[in-house]
This record gives C-alpha cells, structure tokens and sequence, in this order.
C-alpha cells in the first residue's frame, strides 16, 4: 500500500528566510521522509527473552536509554524502557518481527501511516530544535534520540550524523503541518532551502 504524504500540499521546494547572499551549503536543508515503515516494540513485563536475545536485521536492541542501534537501512531507537521504534527501508521487516518476536512477549504495532517525518540538516540544526523544545541539545549526539515537545507537540527526535548535523523528527501525522510551520519558522533567520 502506497503511503499518501502528511505534507503533500504544504512541502514546497525552493530557498526560504534569509537565505540571500548565503552559500547554499551554509543553509538548514528541510526535506519531508515518507514511505519508511515505522514499527513500535514492547516488551512486556512477564517477558522471558532477554533484551540482549532481540536481534532484528542485524541490529540487537539496548536497554541504554537514548541510544540508537542501526545499520544502513534500518535505526533502532530507545524510547523508554523495554520500548523500541524500528524505522526502516525495507518494508518486509514486520512479518520478519512478527515471526521473530512472541506475541505473548512482545506487543508490536504498525506505526509507519501515523507519523510525519521531518528531516533538517546543517550546522544550525540544534539551534532551531532549541527554540521549541525544552531538551538540552547540547547533550545530543550521532545515533542517540529524545522523546520530547516542540511547541507544545509531541516529538521523537532522532540524531542521524554529525557535521554538519542531520536530525529527524517523528510527530503524530495529525501535528505534521503544525510542526512544519513551526520548523520553518524557527529556520528563517538562517535561511533555509526545502528539498
């Protein structure tokens, strides 16, 4: 099934805020990341599998909290203890978990058609996350993520790469174009190109 875009109206491309007299590669680059598939794990309490035991798509999920474990289709993120989103690429991930992973172990949802996903990248990343949200971003670092709000929304932030900074954040579909705004606001005073 083809996922329809949360921001197919609202995405324009092109260069946005103070963005002239500007080298391109100095701009916040804002682009919309569709048609991953988004699954969220649990764990339940009475579970017998070990954390240390979950191996998905060659990636072991961590009781660390904050921390990403990925490979380069696919990011296991730490949302809480015994709690997992898996973002990946590749679509036939979930029969490989629901196979994998006990229904009367573990509780698996299907979130992929429910988020809007946001992706900013560039040196002045953090900066624009931290006039929304409460989180010290200074403490954020390649491969870690925060639940957190951005403007009174909830937010899952998720640090892809370091220099120049690429981070992704994941919101209900419904607080997309909310969150849009919000972002491309917070961006103008550095300028910004939408791709």
């Amino acid at each position: 099934m083809m996922m329809n875009s949360a921001l197919k109206n609202i995405h324009v491309k092109g260069l946005f805020g103070d963005y002239e007299g500007k080298k391109e590669k100095d701009l916040i680059k804002i682009s919309e990341i569709n048609d991953l598939l988004i699954v969220q794990i649990v764990r339940y309490k009475k579970s017998s599998i070990s954390v240390k035991d979950i191996i998905i798509d060659d990636i072991s999920f961590d009781s660390e909290a904050l921390k990403v474990n990925n490979n380069n289709e696919t990011r296991v993120l730490w949302t809480g203890p015994n709690q997992w989103l898996l973002i990946s690429k590749k679509k036939d991930l979930l029969d490989i978990i629901k196979n994998n992973l006990k229904e009367n172990e573990f509780a698996i949802t299907d979130l992929s058609h429910s988020r809007a996903i946001i992706e900013i990248e560039g040196e002045n990343s953090k900066e624009i996350l931290k006039k929304g949200c409460p989180f010290n971003f200074n403490e954020l670092v390649k491969d870690t993520c925060v639940n957190s709000i951005f403007n009174g929304m909830t937010v899952t932030i998720d640090m892809i790469e370091n220099k120049p900074d690429k981070i992704r954040i994941f919101t209900l579909r419904s607080f997309g174009e909310s969150l849009y705004h919000s972002i491309t606001d917070s961006c103008l005073e550095f300028g910004y190109k939408n791709i």
